[in-house]
């Protein structure tokens, strides 16, 4: 009965165990679902973005360059076929002058748009790279911990299988003691009967007492019709013997 206690209990102790485990299970595998559609929405942002400041990044450099070897002196001269080109523009009219002043202006203004856009692409790079590292690292962890959980999950079902056939056998062990205990005790109940006086009732008592006196009043008639019978025979004896005489 002892050993059927503690496994029972043991069993119910590792059941509760298991579905503790499972329910965290459960919740490590929506956390993770969560994790992995936030990533890719902020992924899909990051594209974006990043596509966006390249391409501003690049108009804004090939802006400057265009602007740089106007004011420079060497305006659009890309190629041989545009400079040919150019060559045959009508010149300019005599008072046209290139104002370098307002060239500068717009090339500075053009620079900080250059550096801002060069920076929020910096910016936004090592934003997708921590945030895909801190992604990577904890998926790593909950891979690890589903694995704990997953196989402490086996080990305590199997325990629990193993504990569910102990108990069947023990079970059986004991129906057997209780049967084979209460047939000793129906055989010991009958030799009790044999061997040990019950107490006897006044009625039992009584009717004992009255069969005991008429057997000995049956018994004491028998003895004095034979006594009666043999002096009758000894005086018939004497009376022959008389008459003999």
């Amino acid at each position: 009965t002892v050993k059927i206690d503690q496994a029972t209990s043991k069993s119910a102790r590792l059941k509760e165990e298991v579905q503790k485990l499972e329910s965290e299970l459960a919740a490590l595998t929506k956390l993770q679902a969560e994790m992995d559609k936030i990533r890719q929405e902020t992924h899909a942002d990051f594209v974006k973005a990043r596509d966006e400041l390249e391409l501003g990044l690049k108009g804004v450099r090939m802006a400057l360059g265009k602007l740089r070897e106007y004011y420079g002196g060497a305006a659009f001269l890309q190629d041989g076929s545009q400079f040919a080109a150019l060559m045959q523009q009508p010149a300019p009219p005599p008072a046209h002058k290139k104002s370098s002043g307002a060239g500068q202006g717009i090339i500075n203004i053009l620079e900080v748009c250059e550096s801002d856009f060069a920076e929020n692409l910096a910016k936004e790079n090592t934003e997708e790279a921590d945030a895909q590292s801190e992604y990577d690292k904890t998926t790593q962890e909950n891979k690890v911990a589903k694995t704990l959980k997953e196989q402490d999950v086996k080990f305590k079902t199997q325990e629990i299988k193993a504990l569910g056939k102990a108990l069947t056998e023990l079970s059986a062990d004991k129906e057997a003691a209780e049967s084979e205990h209460g047939a000793v005790m129906e055989y010991y109940d009958k030799i009790k009967e044999r061997c040990i006086a019950k107490p006897e009732t006044y009625e039992e008592r009584k009717r004992r007492r009255e069969e005991e006196i008429k057997g000995l009043r049956e018994a004491l008639s028998i003895l004095e019709n034979e006594t009666a019978f043999m002096q009758r025979k000894s005086r018939r004896r004497m009376r022959g013997t008389s008459k003999l005489d």
